[in-house]
């Protein structure tokens, strides 16, 4: 085995822990309110904007309104689900992804769910989204 040698140092901007905190607790608060099918947070989690995106599993959305529209059709909320890894990445002090891997509780699928987050003059919002499944390894 080689050494690769020492891991480097994110360069400046990238990972700064006041943003990383700050995501990590949206992120949380969109969890719980996809679990509970809070649409208000669900629906505040995203920017009011025809620009936003959101590609589901089953499903792509352009824009705010049919992202809001979906989720008044979708009877429940979300299946219960358990979180498997998180990670976020900060880009500056404006700019984060959030990838998060989970499984549906009594599947052997694996979902994937990517966010990408935007500090605008309202706050934090994602601005794009993406959620896939694979199947489960073995």
């Amino acid at each position: 085995m080689t050494d690769a040698g020492p891991v480097p140092v994110p360069p400046p901007g990238i990972d700064d822990p006041e943003v990383l905190a700050e995501i990590a607790i949206l992120l949380a608060r969109y969890e719980a309110a996809l679990m509970a099918n809070d649409i208000a947070t669900l629906d505040a989690s995203f920017w009011r904007s025809p620009q936003v995106r959101r590609f589901g599993a089953g499903e792509n959305l352009y824009g705010f309104e049919a992202i809001a529209a979906y989720r008044l059709a979708r009877p429940g909320g979300a299946p219960p689900r358990t979180i498997l890894r998180q990670s976020i990445t900060s880009f500056g002090r404006d700019f984060a992804t959030a990838d998060i891997e989970f499984q549906p509780s009594g599947s052997s699928r694996i979902g994937r769910q990517t966010q990408s987050w935007v500090r605008l003059p309202d706050g934090w919002r994602i601005v794009s989204a993406h959620v896939s499944f694979m199947t489960a390894p073995g």
